[in-house]
């Protein structure tokens, strides 16, 4: 057996690892006891310390679920001045923030990233935010901060938890935030002006987070939680114009794609396409490619699918050898019926009307 100062000092270095990550609880426990092991003799040290690393791997390898405002201002470092509610800057952070751990939130954020220099892996891509960015993020994404260079990357915040906004008018409009769901490298990207905008909505959310709650306290900040919400929208209209040049590219790109989908005989086997099929074609979110392909063709991309789907199903049916059924399956509909509605919505009539005037 090795020397019990030697054998201390690995258990050391092992519960300065497992520390920064979460559920230490149960490795305080085990730490406690590895003491005692140690002291009175008894140990199998090897063994303890190859269950000790390999729980360390395990839990660095798991994700850390962050519940509350309370919890994440707690690892942050952050005073709470609002348990649903919180405006962060990261420059004046002086607690260290564990790297290379996955988070998992409860709640909403909108970062405003000021500075290069703080990589984030989200999903399964990493960015590195330029200067002057807003990124989104809703409840239950997933997020990892990697090792950075920058000691205080220049970043501001605000996170707010769903039941703070429960049962008002912002909540019912969240689903018009779809940029939520964009992924990182679809992070909005701000003008100087922009950049002044922002930054004036957040904090006419700090001053009134610092003032002691009232009755008036829940009101102002969700009303300025949705101009927020609202300047956020308005910018990424800017942006889809600015970027019209790729914007079209993509769009050509998901035409082509369509075309193939259908003149292939997928829609026969594989049924109608979703959003989702294309934007992953063309590496973007289901969200982003969407609000993109309204943007620039006045349709969202789902009525783009159906309209090329009608066009197909109005050309197969000018064939008289193949029935409304075979019709209905070629055009992706497993049940002729829900084809009849989806024709009918589009023409004015059905498929059997449609071939007799034909």
């Amino acid at each position: 057996m090795r020397n019990k100062k030697g054998c201390l000092a690995d258990c050391q270095t092992v519960f300065f690892l497992l520390h920064t990550v979460s559920h230490y609880t149960t490795l305080i426990t085990e730490w406690s006891t590895c003491i005692t092991l140690v002291e009175t003799g008894i140990w199998e040290e090897r063994k303890l310390f190859v269950n000790l690393q390999r729980k360390n791997k395990h839990i660095m390898e798991a994700q850390q679920h962050i519940t509350t405002i309370q919890e994440y201002n707690d690892i942050c470092g952050f005073k709470t001045m609002h348990p649903q509610v919180a405006f962060v800057r990261f420059d004046e952070n002086t607690k260290h923030v564990p790297t290379g751990v996955r988070y998992v939130y409860d709640f909403y954020s909108i970062w405003l990233k000021e500075t290069k220099g703080c990589v984030l892996n989200y999903g399964r891509t990493q960015y590195d935010y330029d200067c002057e960015t807003i990124v989104s993020m809703a409840p239950g994404q997933e997020i990892e901060v990697a090792p950075s260079n920058v000691a205080r990357p220049k970043c501001i915040g605000i996170l707010f938890h769903p039941d703070f906004i429960h049962g008002t008018t912002l909540e019912k409009k969240m689903r018009d935030y779809s940029f939520f769901s964009y992924a990182s490298n679809e992070a909005l990207h701000l003008s100087e002006d922009e950049v002044v905008v922002v930054q004036n909505c957040m904090h006419i959310i700090d001053i009134e987070l610092q003032h002691p709650i009232d009755k008036f306290s829940r009101r102002l900040i969700i009303t300025n939680l949705e101009l927020l919400l609202d300047y956020c929208l308005r910018f990424y209209e800017r942006q889809f114009i600015t970027r019209q040049d790729m914007n079209i590219t993509a769009i050509s790109r998901f035409s082509e794609l369509l075309n193939e989908y259908i003149n292939s005989g997928k829609t026969a086997t594989d049924g109608i396409p979703t959003v989702k099929y294309f934007a992953d074609r063309v590496h973007l979110s289901p969200n982003y490619f969407g609000d993109m392909v309204k943007a620039e063709t006045g349709k969202s991309a789902q009525e783009y699918i159906a309209l090329r789907l009608f066009e197909y199903a109005k050309r197969q049916l000018q064939s008289p050898e193949l029935t409304i059924k075979e019709v209905a399956m070629q055009t992706g509909f497993q049940h002729p019926q829900h084809f009849v509605r989806f024709f009918k919505r589009h023409a004015g009539i059905t498929p059997t009307e449609y071939r007799r005037i034909g």
